[in-house]
């Protein structure tokens, strides 16, 4: 008997013990939810199952995923930024994610390395490590390729670090950019996007809100791990 099938009998026989009255409905939402390797939205599950020719609300299907997860053979997880998602959940299988803040792309992973190192740590501090999970927010390789190229500073996405690659206004610009502190080579992070028709960056631990307008001339790069950061002398309005 293959795995499929064998967390299919599982499932029926604890639906037949516990939810008798609408164990076939059920099982065959799972039936289907099997068939989907990656993490799936509520939405996406609905589509899968009307091409098999189930045609379940929402909230209904939100009730049956609900039972699955209680009898402990899915788990609901809320990703930052994104829908709430389900997956499958194996016996004695545990697995951590990476998340693309730009697609929403996940990747699951395990590593043995890491787990006994967080063993380590827990024992460091007296604690015993009943259940955990790892998120580890970022860029996949897709999407950071296509960062790498210089773009306006509006389109940069908050909460992410930038270098200033050039400025692309003439010298008033770049003198009132460098009056501002702002320079090529300099780290920004994008703080927010939605004041008014301005942009608030921070350089440092400063704060500074950057008008639209001008923002459009400055054009940045996503900063990887590896970047070097200029210092402030380094490069005046003139360069």
């Amino acid at each position: 008997m293959s795995h499929h099938e064998l967390e299919k009998e599982n499932l029926k026989r604890l639906l037949l013990q516990y939810e008798p009255h609408m164990y076939e409905i059920i099982l065959k939402v799972f039936e289907v939810f099997q068939t989907i390797d990656d993490h799936v939205t509520l939405e996406e599950l609905s589509a899968k199952l009307k091409n098999k020719g189930i045609d379940l609300d929402n909230e209904t299907l939100k009730q049956y995923m609900a039972k699955i997860i209680a009898l402990g053979f899915a788990t609901k997880k809320d990703f930052q930024d994104q829908p709430t998602k389900y997956e499958h959940r194996h016996i004695g299988l545990h697995h951590d994610h990476l998340i693309c803040v730009r697609c929403g792309k996940i990747v699951e992973f395990e590593d043995q390395e890491l787990e006994t190192l967080q063993q380590l740590i827990a024992k460091r501090y007296g604690f015993n490590i009943i259940h955990h999970s790892m998120e580890m927010y970022g860029l996949c390789s897709n999407c950071k390729s296509k960062m790498e190229k210089a773009m306006p500073l509006p389109l940069a996405k908050p909460g992410e670090k930038y270098l200033i690659k050039e400025i692309a206004g003439g010298r008033m610009a770049r003198l009132r950019l460098f009056a501002m502190g702002l320079r090529p080579g300099d780290e920004v992070e994008v703080i927010s996007d939605s004041f008014g028709d301005g942009i608030i960056i921070a350089r440092g631990e400063t704060r500074v809100a950057v008008g639209k307008g001008i923002a459009d001339k400055i054009l940045v790069t996503l900063k990887s791990d590896g970047d070097s950061v200029l210092s402030s002398t380094d490069k005046g309005p003139n360069q």
